[in-house]
């Protein structure tokens, strides 16, 4: 469609359009209707306004004269309900498909909402053919039937209703650490560094047709964890952290692994006390938790809806009645029906357990130096259906003892940057690591790690 504009002579004032057709009428009306979010009509006191709303139907329901149509655009759970002559019904206007509707919003018969929409104008934007869209419009799909579409199910209620709660969660946790004084810092992806020392990295490497495969002077791996880097800041920064995407080569498809997740991860300098680290753990769940059930109610309420001074830890399991598949001896590392059990014992509440087997540990580790058990100055954060939540530690600050350590590990060359760190106005420091995912699984009760992330990323996989 085309059309020409053309002054009026000096006698008249102003444009005027010289096309009369009704499609650019149409296209007058889009122009000047205010186009609004599904969240913002639901949540609209007023009536009468013109509108234009963008989105996906949800539901079609034709009558003889009129057309009801559910309507949402990701905005929030609840769609808005629209009604239309049925004049305006069409072969294409089906469920899944994308439609551009202006309007009005008018108060709504239903005590369900308090507006309606009432459609002027349909237009189908996307098709969609409902015989072989996997969603069907009266089913009720399984999470582990969604699963099976990760290019499709952002458009179902629930995975839907999960990534607006992701979203707040992850804003909600950077406004904590801004709030309290914290330096965001980007850690790279590409490093050298095995922080964990496991040794499950996915590495780095050029081209099978190159000569040589390593693009740096070193083997270079994606990152399991940026908390060394981080310690490198914490000479020059009281309080950083970092939010990022991590990796673990880890040949596994159960509901707890996934081979690239995200990682909350922060480092406080002048810190001696776990305590210290434990207050930051707890007030980092208690704010972010708060904002998600504020922000995200209906959200969250439909995964609850639909889908729940201490002893030794070691004593703890040892004394229990259960049978456990892993040993519970001291100098064991915790297994997660171990974890599960403590949480259990101590009243289904988060809980930690500190002061871990030495040998355990990494070599960043502090040394407690205490006999004859001899522990680290490690934590870990074990909450209900999850396990461990997060772990952290003081960090070794005492030079003698590190490059001991090290050099006892044989990484006293691969680490001297980190053994330098010491030498140069170092300081009593600590920090932790929290799973994003685990996080969410936590809040919503659910047990599959892939449900919590957009693309999940696993041992076999396809990828999009």
């Amino acid at each position: 469609m085309s059309f020409t504009l053309q002054r009026i002579p000096a006698f008249s004032s102003g444009l005027f359009c010289r096309c009369s057709s009704k499609s650019f009428q149409r296209h007058c009306s889009r122009i000047s209707s205010k186009k609004v979010r599904v969240s913002d009509a639901l949540s609209s006191e007023e009536t009468g306004a013109n509108v234009r709303i963008q989105g996906w139907v949800r539901s079609v329901r034709p009558q003889k004269d009129n057309l009801f149509l559910h309507l949402n655009d990701g905005s929030s759970l609840q769609p808005l309900q629209v009604v239309a002559s049925s004049h305006l019904n069409t072969r294409d206007l089906t469920f899944g498909c994308a439609v551009d509707i202006t309007g009005t919003l008018e108060k709504s018969p239903s005590k369900r909402q308090n507006v309606e929409l009432h459609a002027q104008h349909i237009k189908v934007v996307g098709e969609c053919n409902p015989v072989d869209f996997p969603f069907k419009i009266k089913e009720r799909h399984s999470l582990e039937y969604v699963r099976q579409f990760p290019h499709l199910r952002c458009r179902t209620n629930a995975f839907s209703s999960l990534l607006r709660i992701r979203s707040e969660a992850t804003a909600a946790i950077q406004s904590f650490f801004r709030d309290n004084g914290y330096v965001q810092i980007h850690t790279p992806v590409i490093t050298s560094n095995d922080c964990e020392g496991a040794g499950e990295l996915f590495q780095v490497e050029v081209g099978s047709n190159d000569p040589n495969p390593h693009f740096f002077s070193v083997p270079a791996y994606l990152t399991v964890s940026g908390q060394l880097h981080l310690e490198v800041m914490a000479g020059a920064f009281s309080a950083a952290y970092t939010f990022g995407p991590t990796f673990r080569a880890e040949n596994s498809q159960s509901r707890r692994h996934l081979a690239e997740f995200y990682m909350v991860e922060a480092e406080i300098a002048f810190t001696e006390s776990l305590e210290d680290l434990m207050k930051v753990m707890e007030d980092l769940f208690k704010a972010a938790t708060e904002h998600v059930l504020s922000s995200c109610a209906e959200d969250v309420e439909l995964f609850h809806k639909y889908t729940a001074p201490g002893r030794r830890a070691i004593d703890i399991l040892k004394s229990s009645s259960q049978n456990f598949t892993f040993s519970t001896e001291w100098g064991c590392d915790l297994q997660t029906e171990h974890e599960k059990f403590l949480v259990k014992h101590c009243g289904n509440v988060p809980v930690f357990v500190i002061n871990y087997p030495y040998e355990l540990k990494p070599f960043y580790a502090r040394d407690n130096q205490d006999q004859p058990n001899h522990t680290a100055a490690a934590v870990d954060l074990l909450v209900p259906g999850v396990g461990e939540l997060c772990g952290g530690s003081l960090r070794e600050e005492r030079l003698e003892l590190l490059s001991q350590r090290l050099a006892q590990a044989g990484l006293a060359d691969t680490y001297a940057w980190y053994l330098q760190l010491r030498e140069f106005g170092s300081v009593p420091h600590g920090g932790f690591g929290m799973g994003f995912e685990r996080y969410l699984l936590c809040i919503l009760g659910l047990h599959n790690i892939k449900d919590v992330i957009p693309f999940a990323r696993f041992s076999h996989s396809c990828l999009l």
